[in-house]
């Protein structure tokens, strides 16, 4: 009878548990795959608010498509997140920017709107209240500043990029391609700076990590005399096993620094890689905060606190002779 009792009174507490938890408003954050480790620190970030602020009346709520490439998949993610009464403000990293705001434009919801790691386009800031995440110009700017102190005498270059209307993305290779050539709104590296895109370059991924690895071997193997590969997003190295099977081919030119490789994002696997030389230089965002942080905001944009419009987590600068110390965020 007492284990009866104890079972019952244990289900209750749970009943009551999940009421409360079901009556909390929804802080969703969206990112553009669940597919991706880089989205899984967002994840592990607003756990951490959940697990810090239980009771608050707000759950952050973490979601996405399936794959990285499902890009139709986010925006009716968000569609159908606009359409429950529960959810109180959504955070977005739009895979595809135009097409995400021109559902938002549409649907011209009541609720805040943000963006958290990728922006919307200049033309669609209106439709977010702020962007949280990364300068991502800027972290191409470094990309630049890195590449050139190993090579300075520049050479020819590849660019793998992700997804064509990837808004981040490109702003990173807008920073790369200006600071390399010297110049600003340069759409195609042709010798300015003494920096050259090879034939075939920028690749794109589709944010696929088995794509990426393949894009990188069929280069290293049509263009044996490359100078540099740069991974404007850490892709190839989210697959560890297949990265090192891959950069196998080249580790001779990688340990003679006549090919170097510079790379986005600082995940654990990727900082194992650095550390054998598989990279020179690893630029890292901060994604964990950008989780951690996300629900904070939203509830301040929810109450009316005034945010700025745009709110930067910083970046790391990782390179082989610092990789010990380097992450600072």
């Amino acid at each position: 009878m007492q284990r009866r009792t104890l079972m019952a009174s244990t289900l209750a507490a749970l009943l009551i548990s999940g009421a409360a938890w079901a009556e909390d408003k929804v802080l969703a954050i969206v990112v553009k795959g669940l597919d991706n480790p880089f989205f899984e620190q967002i994840n592990k970030g607003c756990q951490k608010w959940n697990g810090e602020n239980a009771g608050s009346g707000f759950t952050c709520l973490y979601t996405g498509p399936a794959s990285s490439a499902d890009e139709v998949g986010e925006v009716q993610i968000v569609q159908d997140l606009l359409q429950r009464p529960d959810v109180a403000a959504i955070a977005i990293s739009p895979s595809n920017a135009p097409l995400m705001a021109k559902m938002l434009r549409e649907q011209a919801p009541k609720i805040p709107i943000m963006t958290i790691d990728a922006d919307f386009l200049a033309e669609d800031a209106d439709l977010r209240a702020t962007y949280l995440g990364t300068d991502n110009y800027l972290m191409g700017v470094k990309f630049a500043e890195h590449l050139k102190a190993l090579k300075p005498e520049g050479g020819t270059v590849c660019l793998q990029l992700g997804n064509v209307a990837a808004a981040n993305i490109n702003a990173r290779a807008a920073g790369t391609r200006d600071t390399l050539s010297g110049e600003a709104g340069i759409e195609r590296l042709e010798g300015q700076g003494g920096w050259t895109e090879i034939a075939g370059c920028p690749v794109f991924t589709n944010d696929q990590a088995d794509l990426a690895n393949q894009q990188m071997a069929d280069t290293f193997t049509a263009n044996p005399d490359l100078t540099a590969f740069m991974l404007i997003g850490g892709w190839a190295q989210f697959a560890p096993q297949a990265y090192a099977q891959v950069t196998d081919q080249v580790m001779d030119k990688l340990t003679a620094m006549s090919m170097v490789i510079v790379a986005g994002d600082t995940l654990p696997p990727q900082m194992d890689a650095l550390k054998a030389g598989r990279s020179h230089v690893q630029v890292g965002q901060r994604p964990f905060e950008m989780g951690y942080r996300a629900p904070t905001v939203m509830i301040d944009l929810i109450n009316g606190v005034a945010v700025e419009p745009v709110i930067y987590t910083g970046l790391d600068e990782c390179k082989q002779d610092n990789a010990d110390s380097c992450i600072g965020g």
